[in-house]
């Protein structure tokens, strides 16, 4: 295990050095990893997206056939501006048993190990494949793993059990929230601020529509599962930018409010946004058009991203908790790529190294035991592949 932690560091300093910030082109990484991969004997492919500047990774070994286990990782991290690191987050350093630098338990930490176990994997004579998904813009919206789903789809790619390896210090996790995001734009009438009747004020309209929104938020909880174990139980609302105006005694034309959703159940989603829009074309609009036909309110999807939901069986639950001995599992609020691979039809966990309090923080770290946990977990999956 010693030799294979050593080789786990090795690959995640490499990791680090990449600043793949969501902002920026992971490109290098990417070929970077396809290249470690390929040495190691599998099957490799990169998709590009529109822009040429990023990409998904998605490599298979054992098998050509339908079923086995997919091990899924983003490639993105957030970025460190105006944070207080106390070495270079983008060099990998170490504090006694912690490995530190940005992404390392967000999730280059499980995808290091992944890098490891490839080569051993195939190594082994597997009965079903094992397949690598590493994937873009993760951390905006999932953006990567929607655009590869239907390319997964077109080869007739369908993996039986999907683990993703986003920190949870190792627990078992069997579902998380959605994570919606928008940004609704007011278009109104400027005017004087001494006479507000001949104006249409956006930012107005943008507060009546917050107050909507929170209105919907507490009806929201009146619809949480019964046994929902979601902290809190129900899907939320927030309220995370409202902009417009620049003057006071200027009727603003233009606002922009941004707002997210978080759902516990699919049909939540749809019940907010059909009540927004019955209330923007019967109240609103009509209201803001009486004064200037112009006037206008138009939503931007930033990302709406599936939630994990827990199954009554579930072969990913069954198999970690197998060869890790653990009896118990837990939701998590966070969201991740989990619910998209789930509406693909695979079973789906959440299970990887470092803890997801030191996600997104300076001096953001992972542990050589939990790296030294998740190895165990990867050399489980082999045999398990493999009997």
């Amino acid at each position: 295990m010693l030799d294979l932690l050593t080789q786990t560091e090795d690959h995640l300093r490499d990791l680090i050095s990449f600043a793949t910030v969501s902002c920026d082109p992971n490109l290098d990484m990417m070929h970077h990893m396809a290249n470690r991969l390929e040495d190691a004997g599998a099957r490799v492919e990169v998709f590009q997206d529109e822009s040429g500047k990023k990409a998904n990774i998605f490599a298979s070994i054992g098998p050509d056939c339908p079923g086995g286990l997919l091990l899924s990782g983003h490639s993105d991290v957030v970025p460190v501006t105006d944070q207080d690191w106390t070495s270079d987050p983008f060099e990998l350093s170490e504090r006694g048993d912690l490995l530190m630098g940005r992404g390392t338990c967000d999730m280059k930490g499980f995808i290091a190990a992944c890098l490891t176990y490839a080569r051993h994997y195939a190594e082994l004579t597997l009965r079903r494949p094992i397949h690598f998904c590493f994937t873009h813009d993760e951390e905006t919206g999932c953006l990567g793993a929607q655009a590869l789903v239907p390319e997964l789809k077109k080869r007739g790619i369908a993996p039986s059990i999907a683990i993703i390896g986003e920190p949870t210090e190792m627990r078992i996790i069997e579902g998380h929230k959605g994570c919606c995001e928008y940004t609704t734009r007011f278009s109104g009438l400027e005017g004087h601020g001494s006479n507000p009747d001949r104006g249409v004020n956006a930012v107005a309209y943008a507060v009546k529509y917050a107050t909507r929104l929170m209105e919907l938020a507490e009806d929201l909880k009146g619809r949480a599962p019964r046994e929902s174990r979601f902290d809190p139980p129900w899907t939320s609302i927030s309220i995370g930018r409202l902009n417009g105006g620049h003057a006071h005694n200027v009727i603003p034309a233009k606002a922009e409010l941004d707002w997210e959703m978080r759902p516990v159940q699919y049909g939540d989603a749809e019940f907010v946004k059909d009540a927004l829009t019955q209330y923007i074309e019967t109240e609103l609009l009509p209201s803001m058009r009486a004064v200037s036909p112009r006037a206008d309110i138009s939503t931007q999807i930033i990302g709406e991203v599936a939630g994990l939901e827990p199954m009554d069986v579930n072969m990913a639950r069954t198999l970690v908790a197998t060869l890790t001995g653990q009896n118990a599992v837990d939701v998590v609020p966070f969201c991740t790529e989990g619910g998209i691979f789930q509406q693909m039809g695979m079973s789906v966990v959440v299970c990887g190294p470092g803890s997801i309090a030191q996600a997104h923080k300076a001096d953001e770290y992972v542990s050589r035991a939990q790296l030294a946990e998740c190895l165990t977990l990867l050399d489980g999956f082999g045999h398990s592949c493999a009997a």
